[in-house]
């Protein structure tokens, strides 16, 4: 594959991930919409459509499209990204501080962890794991960051990789501490709602010494297909101060070990003198 090839196929990717954006943030769009918006043909377009359709990203209708808040959308990565990102960030950071120079890491595909990313270039050298194709690619080009990256079959929805080769590839590691998320805290318990991503959990859990839970404070009192763990079979849960604190007493008294990441106010957020 020359590099010409590459190069199309990267840009037809970031178009597609710009179009499920687009349609998402407005609900329902025409073709002709799309086509003066991404400037391109009607024929382009609807190659574009017929794939994101295939994933079940966005469900064509009759001149146009649309994207229903189902259980494939919101799994998707793109979806993902865009949910309580505030949130996530805060989570991130405060996980970014319990890793050291030397560390081995396992990172699993969660939007969660990738933003830990950011933070890691700059503390030194670290051997990270992970089935997540973005975070390998990210961390790929840091210099200081030895990357063992899990193969398997590759799930464009969730941009990562899963299925018995990659369970077995997890399987022949040992690593001190895996950070993770979930899509749903019920209860006292994690859940996701796909079975294969519950497999490559359950593996990375299984090879770590030390098992990080990072999941937003919207996520708890939701639910989802498949239950994961016990959130007192994590070493430290890290929310958010959004929390309500009745829950944290609850986690709490179920021996889970929680850490609340504090939510800085936006200058928006902010309350000014009248």
């Amino acid at each position: 594959m020359n590099m010409l090839h590459l190069a199309e196929n990267g840009t037809v990717a970031t178009r597609r991930r710009a179009m499920v954006d687009y349609v998402m943030n407005r609900g329902n769009v025409e073709i002709d919409e799309l086509v003066t918006r991404f400037e391109t043909s009607r024929m382009t377009i609807h190659r574009d459509l017929q794939a994101l359709s295939a994933q079940g990203l966005l469900r064509r209708v009759h001149g146009g499209v649309t994207t229903l808040p189902n259980g494939i959308v919101e799994s998707s990565m793109l979806y993902r990204r865009r949910r309580a990102m505030r949130e996530k960030k805060a989570i991130a950071a405060l996980a970014a501080g319990m890793v050291v120079p030397g560390d081995v890491i396992a990172l699993d595909d969660s939007t969660t962890v990738c933003c830990m990313v950011d933070h890691l270039a700059a503390m030194g050298a670290l051997t990270v794991v992970t089935n997540s194709l973005g975070v390998a690619a990210t961390v790929g080009a840091m210099p200081s960051i030895s990357l063992i990256a899990l193969g398997g079959r590759y799930h464009p929805t969730f941009d990562a990789f899963f299925g018995l080769m990659c369970e077995q590839a997890i399987g022949a590691l040992r690593v001190g501490t895996l950070f993770m998320s979930v899509s749903a805290i019920h209860g006292v318990n994690a859940y996701h709602q796909e079975q294969d991503i519950v497999k490559a959990k359950h593996a990375l859990m299984h090879s770590a010494d030390r098992r990080v839970l990072m999941v937003d404070s919207t996520k708890f009192g939701s639910n989802a297909l498949n239950r994961l763990a016990d959130l007192s079979e994590f070493d430290v849960v890290i929310t958010d101060d959004g929390l309500d604190p009745a829950v944290a007493d609850r986690l709490r008294d179920h021996g889970v070990t929680l850490r609340m990441a504090q939510l800085q106010l936006s200058a928006s957020d902010e309350v000014k003198p009248e």
